[in-house]
């Protein structure tokens, strides 16, 4: 069964009449008469009732035939996320589209990717393409087409980058595959969908748009980053402007660059400028700041769990990472001190092994060290630093794990077996572990139960064992409990009972 026949049509045409941007990426409205499909914030003239058809996903509008408005551009739209706890199909299903949402996954790839997909979640292709006809009504590979296309035409809208540079990032083997797929999707030739490019200025960057569904507590989100950031690494200023420098790994390449990071709260979007250098593996930096700053989160689902516990709540999203790498090192630094003392450690580990950057923003002059650099970390350096020998161990090991083993700490990852390696380390334990979870692993269900903010939030700093008290109660949230997390450390307490004592 298509998935397009369980929405409720009629609430989609209220939502949609409504333009309310909650609803943004969670349904698209197709119309017969015109045979485009737009998202429910599109402000064009609102559809006869009996000319429009909802789909959940922008696969299935396209699969049956509709372009994409280039007036909403639904591209921009975040992206759909369901999780569920109960339902083997539907975690199957919400696996496979995370991997399939990644464009990291389509450079490169030999041999069929539905295939491919299927041995890596441990099912065949046939049961594959089963759960996706019956959940979405469309292939697995129908899905990525869909997310390719429509990843090319931002590029194309957004950016002057070649139309043969802006194929090769979007997953296409050829240009002429690429303009086949265009054309007989959309029925248009991607120069088609340019739009009137003015000269800029280098230093700018390259700007692109991303949507999020209200409410957005950007405020908080941006204390938490000024609250842990790295002096030369990145910056919150008076603007409300979040600044990083990065490194990325693509296959064998590794880039350097920088990007700045502005919320325009009225029209629930993030305005992102990249660096020239980085503006070839834009999609995948696009994909690594939607999960960075949680840009795909539905509060709706979240709220209908938190809301009781957490009423002050509702804007507050979990603050990821561009480098889970960088994250984890910084978890294993924060075990046991406080957050002002885990940054001191980290300023000094860029200070001694960083590498240096050129960036036109003055507040960016550093890069985080490389897996590669701290893999050789000698005992003595780090010591020098201040960091005790439990925890050089444990950042040795994390490094040589990325570096030499392949270790993956990106929302890509299989979360529970990632868990088991990294709690296989010298001095990482079950609570670094389910921290780099919540932020790196982008796992909505981490819940670092021995935390001591958190025992003292849920009012059980002086039970027995708060430990395994915290994990019983925590199941009331369940599956959103790195939600919860967050906002037991930002409340500060949990406002009502959360559910039974084991």
């Amino acid at each position: 069964m298509n998935r397009s026949n369980r929405i409720d049509d009629d609430a989609c045409y209220r939502a949609l009449c409504s333009h309310d941007a909650r609803f943004d990426g969670q349904f698209f409205t197709a119309v017969t008469s015109t045979g485009i499909y737009c998202r429910p914030v599109c402000r064009v003239r609102t559809p006869r009732r009996e000319n429009c058809r909802f789909f959940a996903h922008a696969a299935q509008a396209e699969h049956a035939g509709f372009r994409p408005c280039l007036r909403c551009r639904p591209e921009l739209a975040p992206m759909d996320r369901h999780w569920s706890t109960e339902d083997a199909s539907a975690i199957l299903l919400q696996q496979a589209t995370l991997w399939l949402d990644d464009p990291q996954h389509w450079l490169g790839a030999d041999g069929n990717m539905g295939e491919r997909l299927a041995a890596r979640l441990g099912v065949s292709d046939r049961h594959l393409r089963r759960v996706f006809e019956d959940r979405l009504g469309v292939s697995p590979l129908q899905y990525l087409l869909t997310r390719k296309l429509l990843t090319a035409k931002q590029l194309l809208a957004d950016t002057d980058l070649p139309i043969t540079q802006i194929a090769g990032a979007s997953g296409f083997a050829s240009v002429r595959r690429f303009n086949a797929a265009f054309l007989d999707h959309y029925r248009l030739n991607p120069t088609q969908l340019r739009r009137q490019t003015t000269s800029r200025d280098t230093d700018e960057g390259t700007a692109v748009r991303l949507g999020y569904r209200p409410p957005y507590d950007v405020t908080a989100t941006l204390a938490f980053f000024r609250q842990r950031l790295i002096e030369g690494v990145a910056f919150v200023d008076d603007r409300q402007r979040l600044g990083l420098t990065l490194r990325m790994t693509i296959g064998e390449r590794s880039l350097r660059g920088w990007l700045l990071a502005e919320f325009d709260e009225a029209r629930c979007q993030l305005v992102l400028r990249v660096s020239d250098d980085l503006r070839e593996v834009l999609p995948q930096l696009i994909h690594r700041v939607r999960a960075a700053l949680d840009l795909d989160a539905d509060p709706g689902a979240i709220n209908a769990v938190l809301h009781g516990a957490f009423p002050a709540g509702d804007g507050l999203r979990v603050p990821g990472a561009l480098d889970g790498f960088e994250l984890a090192v910084r978890a294993v630094l924060g075990q046991q001190i406080t957050v002002a003392a885990a940054r001191t450690l980290a300023q000094r580990l860029v200070n001694r092994f960083g590498e240096p950057i050129d960036t036109p923003l003055a507040a960016l002059t550093q890069l985080f060290p490389a897996p590669e650099v701290l893999a050789r970390a000698d005992g003595d350096a780090l010591g020098e630093l201040g960091i005790v020998k439990q925890r050089q161990a444990a950042i040795v090991a994390l490094a040589r794990g990325v570096a030499e083993q392949g270790l993956v700490l990106n929302g890509s990852a299989d979360v529970p077996a990632t868990l088991t390696a990294l709690k296989a380390m010298p001095g990482i334990g079950d609570w670094t572990a389910q921290y780099i979870a919540m932020r790196a692993l982008r796992w909505p269900d981490a819940f670092p139960a021995g935390d001591v903010a958190l025992h003292k939030a849920m009012g059980l700093q002086d039970a027995k064992n708060p430990a395994r008290e915290a994990e019983a109660a925590s199941r009331a949230w369940k599956p959103w409990r790195s939600y919860a997390v967050v906002r037991a450390w930002s409340a500060g307490r949990v406002t009502q009972p959360t559910g039974a004592r084991a």
